[in-house]
């Protein structure tokens, strides 16, 4: 189906009135409170995206001849209010919005073709298959071997810390596929199916209780050779491009989801009492003002992204902003609830079904995921400040 905006004619005003419009009316009928247990939650949350993308209007920021709207960056800010505002259903699949932008920018159309639509509709689940036991942070000293043969690669090897991979119908993983060598030489982008011969998925329990993370290991996994991304030994390029947009247009919905939850500590620490505490009410404040920096700064990001510019620079500072904001934000949580913090989402009587804990919990993970806090402070001191590498002296 064509998309909802791109092509209107008219004001910008005018073209967001129309889709606005479009989208409110299909929130009315297709948004409402979530079905409580887990599977029927996971349902209800696909039905509702394959909707929105049979309607037009699903990936605001996409351009139009990948099945986006080519929403500009006020337009996108605007669509995921309108989308937080009435608390509808996040994609459950966020990291198909991480292989997507490779995809539109380095895939051929025959990859674009095949993925895009049922990624965009959650027909499909992706996992990213980057860390490995001795490559996390330092992503260019990957062992995972392909081996090519014909029309096909044989992959050998282990991925770790894969989130959604016992879930996933596919994954972009690094693979390497010729000698290591600066700036990531011999790596390759494959789309490997989850389901091939070979693949054991081993899920990880966290500190929730929970099996987001797993181990992956590959024993002669063979992959077409049309699954490759970009040209052979070009992943790392390729992969930079899944980065910066993990970091830049996947956390646009997440300014506004951010928003929303300190607007609810807000309310939680005025009914429970907790706000007649000084403290407590400077501890908010400083919520308040991160929140306000990292709207800011996710949408600096962002018009990078719009503008054709590598958002790497602004995209890391986004990272490292919004993951320590995480952990500040539910650590204040835990002190506005007291001792009924200790009440996890198995306790009946647990404030708003342990929801705060829970979020403590998974935060754990945020300065650690996708690159930790301290490569992060590396980046940004190295590629925005510029300051001198200390790998280089060693």
């Amino acid at each position: 189906m064509p998309s909802a905006t791109a092509q209107d004619t008219g004001t910008p005003s005018a073209r967001r009135a129309h889709w606005s419009v479009r989208l409110a009316e299909f929130l009315d009928a297709h948004a409402g409170r979530p079905p409580r247990d887990k599977t029927e939650r996971l349902a209800w949350a696909r039905a509702f995206h394959a909707e929105l993308q049979e309607t037009g209007l699903a990936a605001p920021g996409w351009p139009t001849e990948a099945g986006g709207m080519g929403l500009d960056l006020a337009d996108q800010i605007a669509y995921h209010q309108q989308m937080t505002a009435v608390r509808a259903p996040k994609h459950p699949c966020g990291l198909s919005f991480i292989v997507a932008p490779t995809l539109i920018k380095h895939g051929t159309a025959e990859q674009k073709k095949r993925f895009l639509r049922p990624l965009l509709r959650a027909d499909e689940f992706w996992c990213q298959g980057f860390s490995e036991p001795d490559a996390g942070s330092d992503l260019t000293s990957l062992t995972t071997r392909a081996e090519r043969a014909g029309d096909e690669y044989i992959v050998n090897g282990q991925k770790l810390w894969t989130t959604m991979a016992h879930l996933a119908d596919w994954m972009f993983a690094l693979i390497r596929t010729g000698p290591a060598g600066p700036g990531g030489a011999g790596i390759s982008y494959l789309l490997i199916p989850m389901k091939s011969r070979g693949i054991t998925v081993r899920p990880l329990k966290d500190i929730s209780g929970g099996t987001h993370f797993s181990e992956v290991y590959f024993d002669d996994v063979r992959v077409p050779v049309e699954n490759l991304v970009g040209e052979e030994h070009g992943g790392w390029a390729i992969a930079r491009t899944s980065l910066g947009h993990e970091r830049a247009t996947a956390f646009l919905s997440d300014e506004f989801r951010f928003r929303r939850v300190v607007n609810e500590l807000h309310r939680l620490a005025k009914t429970s009492g907790a706000a007649n505490d000084p403290l407590v009410r400077q501890d908010l404040a400083r919520i308040e003002a991160s929140v306000r920096v990292l709207a800011s700064n996710s949408r600096r990001a962002l018009d990078a992204v719009l503008q054709g510019r590598d958002p790497g620079p602004a995209a890391s500072v986004n990272r490292l902003v919004r993951a320590e904001f995480d952990q500040r934000l539910h650590e204040v949580a835990l002190r506005v609830l007291g001792p009924d913090a200790v009440l996890g989402q198995r306790e009946p009587t647990a404030p708003e079904g342990g929801r705060w804990t829970y979020g403590y919990l998974m935060s754990r993970s945020s300065t650690i995921g996708a690159g930790t806090a301290e490569i992060q402070r590396n980046t940004i001191a190295e590629r925005v400040l510029g300051l001198p590498s200390g790998r280089k002296q060693a």
